[in-house]
């Protein structure tokens, strides 16, 4: 074993899709296809010692205390104490995966200091059971629909998620939610209906790197969770994308962001993020550009 395990995961903006999917077997889950966003991420260090539990700092994470503990149970050979060191740069309750994150950050961590490599289903596994819910963020080679409360792959696609540039909203800044104290949205028979085609056009996007097709994916299920979890003036936001040429817009179906995509192989893309931000501040927003290069890097407009 090593002196010290080291993990780091990745924070998304949001999803692409939500709803309700059935598998092969035809069983129904809820599941998601989140977007990532590789600038935000936790980092944790695991160091064993001879206490019989585990410490954290910062104290309040203690859903990362707990998938270690859980990690520690399911793939150390013998009961091991330590402490736990989380840092974040995710914003907390915006609905972009601040406590997945750190879960993962902590699992990966834990499995580092063992010197084990299982499996990413197992990992998830022990994610879902230390916070109820998590995002697809693990999965950063190949985009999947992924049962976030279950822990299990729905669909793997073929490629990533092709590159897009986005300009982020927080629509409620002074209010934060409590993702997994948000109640699941209830979808009716014509959601789940929706939802079918929508996964195959999401495919087809993914399959064939068609960022205009996933752009209208994106759009179409933020309609959906706009029934349910309400997004100030999100009409606005929409008739900007519209107006300033964007791909369409997507949102984080259990958090406070929105974001206006954008084709980064279009010339005049960033013309046209330059003039949405202005009219966003206009309306009173703060926005933040989000552009995707070899490494997406933020920059405060």
């Amino acid at each position: 074993m090593c002196a010290a395990g080291n993990g780091e995961a990745t924070g998304h903006h949001g999803e692409l899709l939500q709803g309700i999917f059935e598998d092969e077997n035809g069983q129904l889950h809820r599941g998601l296809v989140s977007l990532p966003c590789r600038q935000l991420k936790s980092r944790a260090k695991f160091s064993p010692n001879r206490a019989e539990d585990i410490s954290i700092t910062p104290r309040h994470c203690q859903k990362a205390q707990r998938a270690a503990k859980l990690a520690l149970k399911r793939f150390a050979p013998t009961k091991t104490g330590g402490h736990l060191a989380i840092a974040s740069n995710i914003p907390v309750g915006r609905g972009m995966g601040s406590s997945t994150a750190d879960v993962l950050a902590s699992i990966l961590a834990v499995v580092d200091y063992l010197e084990v490599q299982p499996s990413p289903e197992s990992i998830m596994q022990v994610a879902v059971n230390a916070e109820t819910a998590c995002d697809s963020t693990l999965f950063s080679q190949q985009a999947v629909l992924f049962a976030h409360r279950e822990g299990i792959v729905i669909e793997s696609f073929r490629n990533s998620i092709p590159p897009i540039d986005y300009i982020s909203v927080d629509v409620t800044p002074d209010h934060p939610i409590d993702t997994l104290a948000f109640e699941p949205a209830r979808y009716s028979s014509a959601d789940i209906e929706t939802f079918r085609p929508l996964r195959g056009l999401l495919r087809r996007a993914i399959n064939t790197c068609d960022v205009s097709l996933l752009g209208r994916v994106a759009t179409a299920s933020a309609r959906i969770n706009d029934r349910h979890l309400r997004k100030p003036r999100l009409h606005d936001i929409e008739a900007i994308s519209d107006r300033n040429c964007a791909i369409g817009i997507q949102v984080a179906h259990s958090g406070t962001v929105v974001g206006i995509m954008f084709d980064p192989t279009n010339k005049t893309t960033a013309e046209n993020i330059e003039q949405a931000t202005h009219d966003l501040r206009n309306l009173g927003f703060e926005p933040s550009i989000l552009v995707h290069e070899d490494q997406l890097e933020r920059t405060n407009v």
